[in-house]
């Protein structure tokens, strides 16, 4: 199988680097593969990312998931032209974590000319299923990104 990249010279670093100054950079999220179809990523279990009672946040499983898959998104568009935003994004939380690194992967479900989804997995350090996310992003044209 070929790969689905349209982006042929991206590397981890430069994933890395396009993450400084977001919440991805704030609360831990490190690119860790690149595969043919898919994105990974990493993310501590630690103050940053836990809630009260001491286990993984789901907003922060939420928001591994969105990063992975709208990067992801990106790295399959000619960003000259598109940009991709986020249009809807759901998780099921299956168990939690208290401690250690989580990882997510992000694979494709569709990848249209107006919509990609993306189906992304978020695992504990023993493997363990945690959270399922599916995001779906709009692709739209530079000279229709909204202005706020």
């Amino acid at each position: 199988m070929s790969h689905i990249w349209f982006k042929k010279e991206f590397s981890l670093q430069k994933l890395q680097a396009m993450s400084a100054g977001t919440m991805g950079e704030h609360i831990g999220i490190v690119f860790t593969e690149i595969g043919d179809d898919y994105l990974k990523a990493t993310m501590p279990v630690d103050h940053r990312t836990r809630q009260p009672y001491g286990l993984l946040h789901g907003g922060a499983s939420v928001a591994l998931a969105e990063t992975l898959g709208s990067v992801a998104s990106s790295l399959v568009l000619d960003t000259s032209v598109f940009i991709c935003v986020g249009l809807e994004i759901n998780a099921n939380h299956i168990r939690s974590a208290r401690q250690g690194l989580v990882t997510g992967i992000a694979t494709p479900i569709h990848l249209g000319s107006s919509t990609h989804v993306w189906d992304i997995k978020i695992y504990d350090d023993r493997e363990r299923l945690l959270c399922i996310s599916r995001l779906t992003v709009a692709i739209l044209k530079g000279k229709d990104i909204p202005v706020i």
